[in-house]
């Protein structure tokens, strides 16, 4: 492959919680339409957006994008991670723009590009929709299904299946930044509540599900991701947690995203919770999801405080974690023309320092302590 300017160089913002056959057919299907293209993906590290451990880490979803086909890895720092999807997209369209991506690659329970388009639209520029999230949030309704009931009240179409709606959220970064990317949905073969299906492609959830249940996953995913899933010990993180809660009680309201009053709630669950599915459970109420409520705990887990979250807005840096040949060569070619700062090994800025802090903590839960010298001496992995 030459690397030159008419080149087309396609973004993907992904997770790999595991790296699965649908993530290499998604990358399969770009090498299909863009024959030479450059392959960019944002990555989320040890922690997802949904607010859970990654059963693969960093470095070794990186190794294995990279095996199969991607040419640019960088990492979307735990700060936008652990967060809702407007402020994880703001973080990985960020990077993929900075790196000059011209389209936008992502999976679609609808593959309707118009409505996702008019949705991200209504939201940005209809001055009913904030007066709607809001109202429908006083209801006592979840964000997830306040933002759906407010898009489906001014436009009357219903966008509430997970990829769309994060699929909304990049576009609404593009659309607000006036950036000139192309976006391509590809229809997803399933959908992220589909937990039950036995498909070739099924989705990561059902695949966790699998695994939790001591079920073979080898048929659902390109055979070297078995060698890197990661056992978590969610005993060992129920423990911890639940010791940080009760001996903090008085600092749980310090932490992202607990609003005032479920700090007691959260309290007087560890009291009572015998591991980390009912301490969920206990705290679980109508306006709080599944998602928050796991991004919640893992905020108290990391020490993560309003205080930080208002700190880290903005991207102090892009890390890259790994390249291809062509993907050096790539960046060789642009790296001028990115405004944020690149690194490739570990550096001190503040942000990360945080990031090596929870590396050490996912260290604890999946009991490996060379994490944490893999953070600071690793360099960006080079596929030759």
């Amino acid at each position: 492959m030459c690397v030159g300017e008419n080149m087309n160089v396609i973004g993907i913002v992904a997770e790999y919680n595991p790296f699965h056959n649908g993530h290499l057919y998604q990358i399969k299907k770009v090498r299909e339409i863009y024959k030479d293209a450059i392959i960019i993906v944002a990555l989320s590290g040890n922690f997802t957006e949904r607010g859970t451990f990654s059963i693969l880490d960093k470095w070794d979803k990186t190794r294995l994008a990279l095996q199969y086909g991607v040419d640019v890895v960088l990492e979307i720092p735990f700060v936008f991670c652990n967060q809702s999807a407007d402020s994880f997209s703001y973080a990985a369209i960020k990077m993929l723009s900075e790196f000059g991506i011209d389209t936008l690659v992502f999976g679609s329970e609808s593959n309707n590009l118009e409505l996702l388009t008019n949705t991200a639209r209504v939201q940005i520029n209809n001055p009913s929709f904030d007066n709607l999230l809001k109202k429908f949030i006083k209801e006592g309704y979840n964000y997830p299904t306040s933002l759906s009931k407010a898009i489906y009240e001014l436009t009357n179409e219903r966008v509430s299946e997970s990829n769309d709606l994060l699929a909304v959220s990049y576009i609404k970064e593009i659309l607000k930044n006036n950036l000139n990317i192309t976006i391509l949905p590809i229809k997803r073969t399933n959908t992220y509540l589909d937990t039950e299906s036995d498909e070739d492609i099924v989705s990561a959830d059902n695949i966790r599900k699998k695994l939790l249940l001591g079920k073979d996953i080898s048929r659902h995913v390109p055979s070297k991701t078995i060698e890197f899933v990661r056992f978590l010990d969610y005993d060992k993180f129920f423990m911890l947690l639940k010791y940080k809660i009760i001996s903090d009680k008085d600092e749980i309201r310090r932490y992202h995203l607990v609003d005032e009053g479920i700090h007691n709630r959260i309290y007087e669950a560890a009291l009572i919770s015998n591991n980390i599915h009912e301490l969920i459970s206990n705290v679980k109420t109508k306006r709080y999801t599944f998602n928050k409520i796991n991004r919640i705990l893992i905020n108290i887990f990391t020490g993560f405080t309003k205080e930080m979250a208002n700190k880290f807005k903005m991207l102090e840096y892009i890390r890259i974690l790994g390249f291809s040949v062509n993907g050096q060569k790539y960046y060789k070619n642009i790296k001028k023309k990115v405004s944020i700062p690149v690194i490739n090994k570990f550096q001190k800025y503040d942000m990360l320092q945080l990031e090596l802090k929870v590396t050490i903590l996912y260290s604890f839960i999946v009991n490996d302590f060379s994490l944490r010298d893999k953070e600071v001496r690793n360099f960006a992995i080079k596929e030759t």
